[in-house]
């Protein structure tokens, strides 16, 4: 059983409707006053709307309704029914989001057909109700990982906006999940069931991503045997994702300029304009300002993209992240994918903590399932991190951390940092020599000194009372 809304200013065209459909055992809302329908489907959010094009009898007409319905979520399918001469309206209607038409006077078998495909049509869509939520889940806005003031900002914002249609653009370096940000705005706003659909403007060449984007007919250009949709009609009702907007070239910056302001898409090799509902988040690495200063990015559309811009901080603005990012990693990510349980010792935390990331939390990834699947008895040591890491000894890189680990992660439970005695006791054989474990730690202390100095290293020599060229013997790996 369905609920269904038939709009129709002729009685008996309602009441020969909303019998047939009765008698099929679905629940029927009959209207013959198209304000009264408009006002009740966000209220009752029918499974599917009948509704006549043409309502001389009201200031609400069809595409009303088509376009109330279609704000849903999930949007409503429409049937529409137009009278004789009016296809040229119905055809409009169905570039508009309708599902289907009838044209009167029409058979009932014939309605009945059309109205159980599009009841088929509406459990498709919501047979991926379960799927949806799973991704909705692991997409909050409060799954990103971080616990640094500039990440709580990044977090009211995306809860404030997500439930808007507002256009977003991601600022951030590479690397800093700027695309878990957009899936967080998606998943976590109306259209969460509606398509997600990320695009990588610098991937493909210009004649491509114009083809991908928008879609093209048959016949438009050598290679084009079939009429294609783009990906912004693909995830009409939803939202689509511009990474690297930068790197769009001039010419589908105009024609994307147009969707931003009319919401209409034209095909490659077609001239007739398709009306698509689509949120846009877009994502920038590097300074669009700069990129229209020297002529490269339309201001227009920068400004149409800037409604509301969303500043994701580099990982060396957040080292006190580290911690629960590479302990979220190695737990949900390392050690399920490698199917048994990983640890790190606290002294290659530390050594984490030191290093500038340039690569952001992509690369911080990266190193940690690599020190997994190279480490010995499934705990990372120092030894098992990337030799440039490990060398870190820039002091503007290895600021005090204000969060300590054993307050992020207290020992025992589920903690995924161990003490480095555990690792040692747990294991003579395979002890660490103890003239490598002094100068490990020597190393690190020289390196907290020298922080504290600001990385003069006169000034961290004079207070360790040891002469210059000592400390820069030391620092070198040579002993004393």
């Amino acid at each position: 059983m369905a609920k269904i809304f038939v709009v129709d200013d002729e009685l008996t065209m309602v009441q020969m409707v909303t019998e047939t459909l009765r008698a099929e055992g679905h629940e029927v809302f009959p209207f013959t006053n198209a304000v009264q329908a408009l006002e009740s489907l966000e209220a009752q959010h029918p499974d599917l709307v009948v509704a006549d094009m043409v309502l001389e009898k009201s200031r609400v007409q069809g595409l009303d309704i088509l376009a109330k319905a279609r704000t849903l979520s999930p949007p409503s399918v429409v049937i529409v029914i137009t009278g004789f001469g009016t296809v040229e309206t119905a055809v409009d209607a169905m570039k508009k989001g309708a599902y289907d038409y009838l044209e009167k006077p029409f058979k009932l078998e014939e309605f009945k057909a059309c109205v159980e495909r599009g009841l088929s049509y509406n459990k498709a869509i919501s047979e991926n109700l379960y799927l949806r939520k799973q991704l909705n889940e692991k997409y909050q806005f409060n799954k990103i990982i971080g616990t640094s003031a500039g990440m709580q900002e990044v977090f009211k914002l995306v809860e404030r906006v997500a439930d808007t249609d507002s256009t977003v653009l991601v600022l951030g370096e590479s690397g800093t999940g700027k695309e878990l940000v957009a899936r967080a705005l998606h998943f976590n706003s109306r259209r969460h069931l509606a398509p997600f659909i990320p695009v990588n403007c610098a991937a493909l060449p210009e004649n491509l991503l114009e083809s991908e984007l928008f879609g093209h007919r048959k016949g438009a250009f050598t290679g084009a045997v079939n009429d294609k949709k783009g990906l912004f009609q693909e995830a009409d009702g939803g939202t689509i994702f511009l990474d690297e907007i930068g790197a769009m070239p001039a010419l589908l910056q105009s024609r994307l300029l147009r969707v931003l302001q009319d919401g209409e898409v034209r095909r490659v090799g077609d001239n007739t304009p398709v009306y698509v509902n689509v949120r846009v988040i877009a994502a920038t690495n590097e300074p669009l300002q700069k990129k229209i200063s020297e002529g490269a990015f339309r201001e227009d559309l920068f400004y149409r993209l800037n409604v509301i811009p969303i500043d994701v901080p580099p990982l060396r603005d957040r080292r006190d992240d580290i911690p629960l990012i590479a302990a979220n990693y190695l737990k949900h990510k390392v050690s399920q994918r490698l199917g048994h349980r990983v640890q790190m010792t606290k002294h290659a935390m530390d050594m984490l903590s030191y290093y500038h990331w340039p690569g952001n939390v992509r690369e911080l990834e990266n190193v940690i399932e690599r020190a997994a699947v190279l480490c010995e008895n499934n705990i990372i040591q120092p030894h098992d991190l990337p030799s440039n890491i490990v060398e870190a000894k820039n002091a503007e890189s290895a600021p005090e951390l204000h969060t300590s680990i054993d307050s992020l992660y207290p020992m025992g439970g589920n903690t995924e940092f161990v003490e480095k005695s555990s690792v040692t006791a747990g294991n003579p054989a395979k002890t660490e020599p103890l003239k490598d474990y002094m100068r490990e730690q020597e190393v690190g202390y020289l390196n907290r000194i020298l922080s504290q100095t600001g990385g003069d290293k006169e000034k961290a020599a004079n207070l360790l009372g040891i002469s210059l060229a000592t400390l820069y013997r030391k620092l070198g790996g040579e002993d004393a």
